[in-house]
């Protein structure tokens, strides 16, 4: 297992030969700040060449829970030290995909005055979907959060004939409505 910093990426299929899939696990501690917890929502989109999502149906979250490929997939239950997962079949992502950005977010309403920095931790982890084994994790996101309501934590890319994984660790003070404008989308 590696830990990654922010802006550090690995070839996954070049380290894993023979990769067919992967779960990107997402692992939170909001401490005593249960509104904070229950309203986290971790959400994928699928973006072109020129990191533009193709579609409001590449957004992957709570309301949709799949692509329309099915090659991404919002976990309904996360296993292990994940509050949650989302499942990429590598081999069934579309070739106009080009990335697959995983994103975490305050959903609106009920935490509208909680913040990204009150998490206590937050990490990333990219997991061998044929066995559950982890292949990486990025360090703790948390400490470099303060007023935030959204992150893109890190993103599954082509490279080369192969897939890549980047750690992000990216915020964003606009929430999810930020993330979806640079990604082409509005919310």
């Amino acid at each position: 297992m590696a830990v990654m910093k922010r802006g550090a990426n690995v070839a996954l299929t070049r380290e894993v030969p023979g990769l067919t899939g992967v779960v990107i696990g997402m692992a939170w501690n909001a401490g005593a700040e249960t509104a904070l917890s229950d309203n986290l929502v971790s959400a994928a989109l699928l973006c072109d060449a020129s990191n533009r999502a193709l579609s409001e149906k590449h957004f992957v979250f709570f309301n949709q829970l799949a692509s329309p490929d099915l090659s991404v997939t919002d976990l309904e239950r996360a296993v292990g030290e994940d509050q949650d997962q989302i499942e990429i079949d590598l081999n069934a992502v579309p070739a106009n995909v080009d990335r697959i950005v995983v994103v975490l977010y305050v959903n609106d309403g009920p935490a509208q005055r909680r913040t990204l920095g009150q998490l206590k931790s937050c990490v990333v982890r990219v997991l061998n979907l044929a066995d559950n084994g982890e292949l990486v994790r990025s360090e703790d996101l948390a400490p470099a959060l303060s007023s935030e309501t959204a992150i893109a934590l890190g993103e599954v890319y082509r490279h080369e004939g192969g897939w890549k994984f980047k750690v992000l660790g990216q915020g964003y003070s606009r929430g999810v409505g930020g993330i979806l404008a640079d990604y082409g989308l509005t919310v």
